[in-house]
Protein backbone atom coordinates (compact mmCIF):
# COMPACT_ATOMS: atom_id res chain seq x y z
CA UNK A 1 0.00 0.00 0.00
CA UNK A 2 1.43 3.66 -0.74
CA UNK A 3 1.91 6.18 1.99
CA UNK A 4 -1.05 8.21 0.28
CA UNK A 5 -3.40 5.47 0.40
CA UNK A 6 -2.47 4.93 4.15
CA UNK A 7 -2.93 8.42 4.73
CA UNK A 8 -6.62 8.78 3.17
CA UNK A 9 -7.27 5.58 4.90
CA UNK A 10 -5.88 7.45 8.41
CA UNK A 11 -8.23 10.56 7.60
CA UNK A 12 -11.44 8.40 6.82
CA UNK A 13 -11.09 6.46 9.91
CA UNK A 14 -10.83 9.68 12.07
CA UNK A 15 -14.20 11.09 9.67
CA UNK A 16 -16.39 7.48 10.44
CA UNK A 17 -15.23 8.21 14.09
CA UNK A 18 -16.95 11.84 14.40
CA UNK A 19 -19.69 10.88 12.32
CA UNK A 20 -20.88 7.69 14.13
CA UNK A 21 -20.76 9.25 17.13
CA UNK A 22 -23.48 11.76 15.95
CA UNK A 23 -25.31 9.09 14.69
CA UNK A 24 -25.80 7.67 17.80
CA UNK A 25 -27.27 10.63 19.04
CA UNK A 26 -30.04 10.05 16.60
CA UNK A 27 -30.40 6.40 16.59
CA UNK A 28 -34.08 6.81 18.27
CA UNK A 29 -34.93 8.72 14.82
CA UNK A 30 -34.04 5.22 12.70
CA UNK A 31 -34.88 5.33 8.83
CA UNK A 32 -36.25 8.88 9.21
CA UNK A 33 -32.73 10.04 10.38
CA UNK A 34 -31.43 7.80 7.67
CA UNK A 35 -33.62 8.69 4.82
CA UNK A 36 -32.49 12.32 6.26
CA UNK A 37 -29.22 12.59 6.27
CA UNK A 38 -28.57 10.91 2.75
CA UNK A 39 -30.69 12.97 1.07
CA UNK A 40 -28.66 16.22 2.30
CA UNK A 41 -25.31 14.69 1.00
CA UNK A 42 -26.90 14.50 -2.38
CA UNK A 43 -27.14 18.16 -2.43
CA UNK A 44 -23.91 18.89 -0.49
CA UNK A 45 -22.23 16.58 -3.00
CA UNK A 46 -23.94 17.45 -5.98
CA UNK A 47 -21.42 20.33 -6.83
CA UNK A 48 -18.65 17.76 -6.85
CA UNK A 49 -20.33 14.95 -8.63
CA UNK A 50 -21.60 16.98 -12.06
CA UNK A 51 -17.98 18.70 -12.08
CA UNK A 52 -16.31 15.20 -12.63
CA UNK A 53 -19.67 14.32 -14.97
CA UNK A 54 -19.00 17.54 -17.12
CA UNK A 55 -15.16 17.42 -17.07
CA UNK A 56 -14.62 13.84 -16.80
CA UNK A 57 -17.69 11.79 -18.00
CA UNK A 58 -18.32 8.39 -17.31
CA UNK A 59 -18.42 5.01 -19.15
CA UNK A 60 -22.03 3.66 -18.57
CA UNK A 61 -22.60 0.20 -19.45
CA UNK A 62 -24.97 -2.53 -17.93
CA UNK A 63 -22.53 -3.78 -15.33
CA UNK A 64 -21.83 -0.36 -14.25
CA UNK A 65 -25.32 0.08 -13.42
CA UNK A 66 -26.02 -2.97 -11.92
CA UNK A 67 -23.31 -2.56 -9.42
CA UNK A 68 -24.75 0.84 -9.17
CA UNK A 69 -27.96 -0.15 -8.26
CA UNK A 70 -26.57 -3.07 -5.57
CA UNK A 71 -24.45 -0.53 -4.14
CA UNK A 72 -27.67 1.24 -3.40
CA UNK A 73 -29.03 -1.55 -2.26
CA UNK A 74 -26.27 -3.03 0.19
CA UNK A 75 -25.53 0.68 1.66
CA UNK A 76 -29.75 1.47 2.51
CA UNK A 77 -29.50 -2.05 4.05
CA UNK A 78 -26.52 -1.48 5.99
CA UNK A 79 -27.62 1.74 7.32
CA UNK A 80 -31.26 0.60 8.47
CA UNK A 81 -29.97 -2.06 10.06
CA UNK A 82 -27.15 -0.24 11.85
CA UNK A 83 -30.07 2.42 13.47
CA UNK A 84 -31.92 -0.41 14.32
CA UNK A 85 -29.08 -2.39 16.21
CA UNK A 86 -28.65 0.26 17.45
CA UNK A 87 -32.19 1.01 18.85
CA UNK A 88 -33.21 -2.33 19.75
CA UNK A 89 -29.95 -3.80 21.26
CA UNK A 90 -26.86 -2.77 23.44
CA UNK A 91 -24.74 -0.71 21.96
CA UNK A 92 -21.75 -2.45 23.72
CA UNK A 93 -22.74 -5.70 21.76
CA UNK A 94 -23.67 -4.47 18.52
CA UNK A 95 -20.75 -2.45 17.65
CA UNK A 96 -17.98 -4.29 18.10
CA UNK A 97 -19.42 -7.26 16.55
CA UNK A 98 -20.10 -5.55 13.84
CA UNK A 99 -17.04 -3.70 13.49
CA UNK A 100 -15.00 -6.84 14.20
CA UNK A 101 -16.94 -9.44 11.43
CA UNK A 102 -16.86 -6.89 8.78
CA UNK A 103 -13.45 -6.72 8.12
CA UNK A 104 -12.99 -10.28 8.43
CA UNK A 105 -15.62 -11.10 6.18
CA UNK A 106 -14.39 -8.27 3.80
CA UNK A 107 -10.64 -9.77 3.60
CA UNK A 108 -12.01 -13.13 3.40
CA UNK A 109 -14.25 -12.15 0.53
CA UNK A 110 -11.23 -10.46 -1.23
CA UNK A 111 -9.05 -13.44 -0.74
CA UNK A 112 -11.80 -15.75 -2.43
CA UNK A 113 -13.27 -13.24 -4.68
CA UNK A 114 -10.97 -11.01 -5.83
CA UNK A 115 -7.79 -12.82 -5.97
CA UNK A 116 -6.00 -11.10 -2.77
CA UNK A 117 -3.41 -12.26 -1.36
CA UNK A 118 -1.64 -11.84 2.22
CA UNK A 119 1.43 -11.77 3.93
CA UNK A 120 1.50 -13.37 6.99
CA UNK A 121 2.21 -10.53 8.95
CA UNK A 122 -1.40 -8.88 7.14
CA UNK A 123 -2.79 -12.05 8.18
CA UNK A 124 -1.31 -11.34 11.91
CA UNK A 125 -2.37 -7.55 11.61
CA UNK A 126 -6.44 -8.11 10.49
CA UNK A 127 -6.30 -10.68 13.62
CA UNK A 128 -4.68 -7.88 15.98
CA UNK A 129 -7.67 -5.11 14.60
CA UNK A 130 -10.15 -7.04 15.05
CA UNK A 131 -8.84 -8.36 18.91
CA UNK A 132 -8.35 -4.49 19.68
CA UNK A 133 -12.01 -3.60 18.40
CA UNK A 134 -13.35 -6.34 20.95
CA UNK A 135 -11.46 -5.25 24.07
CA UNK A 136 -11.72 -1.62 23.43
CA UNK A 137 -15.80 -2.17 22.79
CA UNK A 138 -16.04 -4.99 25.58
CA UNK A 139 -13.51 -3.24 27.79
CA UNK A 140 -12.30 -6.48 28.50
CA UNK A 141 -15.82 -7.62 29.93
CA UNK A 142 -16.12 -9.94 27.37
CA UNK A 143 -18.08 -12.43 29.20
CA UNK A 144 -21.41 -9.99 28.40
CA UNK A 145 -21.11 -11.62 24.79
CA UNK A 146 -22.40 -14.62 26.42
CA UNK A 147 -25.19 -14.01 28.17
CA UNK A 148 -28.61 -14.37 26.54
CA UNK A 149 -29.51 -10.51 26.56
CA UNK A 150 -26.26 -9.95 24.40
CA UNK A 151 -28.12 -12.71 21.79
CA UNK A 152 -30.28 -9.92 20.11
CA UNK A 153 -27.24 -7.80 20.12
CA UNK A 154 -25.10 -10.41 18.17
CA UNK A 155 -27.17 -10.99 16.13
CA UNK A 156 -27.80 -7.65 15.01
CA UNK A 157 -23.98 -6.86 14.39
CA UNK A 158 -23.05 -10.25 12.19
CA UNK A 159 -26.01 -8.51 10.11
CA UNK A 160 -24.30 -5.39 10.19
CA UNK A 161 -20.83 -6.83 9.84
CA UNK A 162 -22.03 -8.99 6.71
CA UNK A 163 -23.67 -5.97 4.66
CA UNK A 164 -20.54 -4.41 5.58
CA UNK A 165 -18.72 -6.93 3.83
CA UNK A 166 -20.59 -6.97 1.32
CA UNK A 167 -20.78 -3.50 0.28
CA UNK A 168 -16.96 -3.20 0.92
CA UNK A 169 -16.70 -5.92 -2.06
CA UNK A 170 -18.93 -4.15 -4.16
CA UNK A 171 -17.94 -0.71 -4.08
CA UNK A 172 -14.08 -1.96 -4.36
CA UNK A 173 -14.70 -3.47 -7.60
CA UNK A 174 -16.54 -0.52 -8.72
CA UNK A 175 -14.21 1.61 -8.57
CA UNK A 176 -10.85 -0.04 -8.99
CA UNK A 177 -12.26 -2.56 -12.03
CA UNK A 178 -14.91 -0.75 -13.29
CA UNK A 179 -13.05 2.69 -12.76
CA UNK A 180 -16.35 4.63 -11.18
CA UNK A 181 -15.41 7.47 -9.79
CA UNK A 182 -15.41 7.22 -5.83
CA UNK A 183 -17.79 10.40 -5.35
CA UNK A 184 -19.85 9.67 -8.10
CA UNK A 185 -20.75 6.27 -7.06
CA UNK A 186 -21.08 7.08 -3.46
CA UNK A 187 -23.84 10.04 -4.79
CA UNK A 188 -25.65 7.41 -7.14
CA UNK A 189 -25.54 4.96 -4.37
CA UNK A 190 -27.50 8.00 -2.05
CA UNK A 191 -29.62 8.83 -4.63
CA UNK A 192 -30.50 5.18 -4.47
CA UNK A 193 -31.10 4.89 -1.34
CA UNK A 194 -33.30 8.43 -1.56
CA UNK A 195 -35.57 6.56 -4.49
CA UNK A 196 -36.24 3.45 -2.86
CA UNK A 197 -37.21 4.98 1.17
CA UNK A 198 -39.29 8.31 -0.81
CA UNK A 199 -42.45 6.10 -0.75
CA UNK A 200 -42.19 5.64 3.03
CA UNK A 201 -41.19 8.71 3.90
CA UNK A 202 -44.29 10.83 2.19
CA UNK A 203 -46.28 8.95 3.85
CA UNK A 204 -45.07 9.10 6.89
CA UNK A 205 -43.77 12.77 6.67
CA UNK A 206 -45.84 14.04 9.87
CA UNK A 207 -44.37 11.15 11.74
CA UNK A 208 -40.91 12.00 10.40
CA UNK A 209 -41.10 15.58 11.17
CA UNK A 210 -41.71 14.66 14.28
CA UNK A 211 -39.18 12.04 14.87
CA UNK A 212 -36.62 14.59 13.30
CA UNK A 213 -36.95 17.11 16.08
CA UNK A 214 -33.83 18.46 17.20
CA UNK A 215 -31.81 15.99 15.32
CA UNK A 216 -31.03 17.94 12.14
CA UNK A 217 -28.52 19.47 12.71
CA UNK A 218 -26.56 15.74 13.66
CA UNK A 219 -28.43 14.63 9.83
CA UNK A 220 -26.12 17.80 8.33
CA UNK A 221 -22.78 16.93 10.36
CA UNK A 222 -23.49 13.18 9.20
CA UNK A 223 -25.06 14.09 5.82
CA UNK A 224 -21.49 15.49 5.24
CA UNK A 225 -18.77 13.54 6.80
CA UNK A 226 -20.05 10.31 6.30
CA UNK A 227 -19.87 10.69 2.38
CA UNK A 228 -16.66 11.92 2.49
CA UNK A 229 -15.23 9.13 5.12
CA UNK A 230 -16.23 6.80 2.39
CA UNK A 231 -14.93 8.14 -0.76
CA UNK A 232 -11.31 8.69 0.84
CA UNK A 233 -11.40 4.90 1.52
CA UNK A 234 -12.66 4.70 -2.13
CA UNK A 235 -9.98 6.60 -3.35
CA UNK A 236 -7.51 4.24 -1.27
CA UNK A 237 -9.20 1.90 -3.27
CA UNK A 238 -8.41 3.14 -6.58
CA UNK A 239 -4.89 4.02 -5.67
CA UNK A 240 -3.98 0.12 -5.45
CA UNK A 241 -4.42 -0.49 -1.99
CA UNK A 242 -6.22 -3.84 -1.48
CA UNK A 243 -9.84 -4.51 0.09
CA UNK A 244 -7.45 -7.07 3.02
CA UNK A 245 -5.77 -4.48 4.06
CA UNK A 246 -8.12 -0.83 3.68
CA UNK A 247 -10.84 -2.75 5.42
CA UNK A 248 -9.07 -3.45 8.91
CA UNK A 249 -7.10 -0.15 8.51
CA UNK A 250 -10.73 1.97 8.81
CA UNK A 251 -11.33 0.45 12.01
CA UNK A 252 -8.67 3.16 13.16
CA UNK A 253 -11.62 5.11 13.99
CA UNK A 254 -12.69 2.63 17.20
CA UNK A 255 -9.18 3.61 18.67
CA UNK A 256 -9.52 7.03 17.59
CA UNK A 257 -12.52 7.66 19.28
CA UNK A 258 -11.09 5.96 22.23
CA UNK A 259 -8.34 7.98 22.65
CA UNK A 260 -10.77 11.00 22.10
CA UNK A 261 -12.62 10.10 25.09
CA UNK A 262 -9.76 9.81 27.12
CA UNK A 263 -7.97 13.22 26.55
CA UNK A 264 -10.91 15.19 25.30
CA UNK A 265 -14.03 13.57 27.39
CA UNK A 266 -11.74 12.58 30.83
CA UNK A 267 -13.52 8.91 30.05
CA UNK A 268 -11.87 6.52 32.50
CA UNK A 269 -8.72 4.67 30.59
CA UNK A 270 -9.35 0.75 31.93
CA UNK A 271 -6.45 -1.31 31.33
CA UNK A 272 -8.34 -3.76 29.06
CA UNK A 273 -9.27 -0.19 26.61
CA UNK A 274 -5.42 0.53 26.55
CA UNK A 275 -4.23 -2.52 25.70
CA UNK A 276 -7.13 -2.80 22.81
CA UNK A 277 -5.45 0.49 21.38
CA UNK A 278 -1.98 -0.73 21.70
CA UNK A 279 -2.78 -4.20 19.90
CA UNK A 280 -4.71 -2.04 17.37
CA UNK A 281 -2.03 0.07 16.62
CA UNK A 282 0.51 -3.21 16.35
CA UNK A 283 -2.40 -4.73 13.50
CA UNK A 284 -1.67 -1.29 11.68
CA UNK A 285 2.38 -1.44 11.46
CA UNK A 286 1.49 -5.03 10.54
CA UNK A 287 -0.59 -4.04 7.58
CA UNK A 288 1.11 -0.92 6.76
CA UNK A 289 4.18 -3.16 6.42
Amino acid sequence: MTLEAFLLVVCAAALHATWNLVSKKAAGAAGDFVFTYRLISMVLYAPWVAYILWFDGMQWNATVVLFVVLASVLHLAYSLCLQRGYQVADLSVVYPIARGTGPLLSSLGAFILLGEHSSGSGLLGIACVVAGIMLIASGGQLRRFLTPAAMQGIRWGLFIGFFIALYTLVDAYSVKVLLVAPVVLDWLSALGSVILMTPRAIVRRKTMMVQMQGKWRYAFIVGLLSPLAYILVLYAYQMGGNVSLIAPLREMSMMMGTIAGFFILKEKASPARIMGCVIIIAGVILLAA
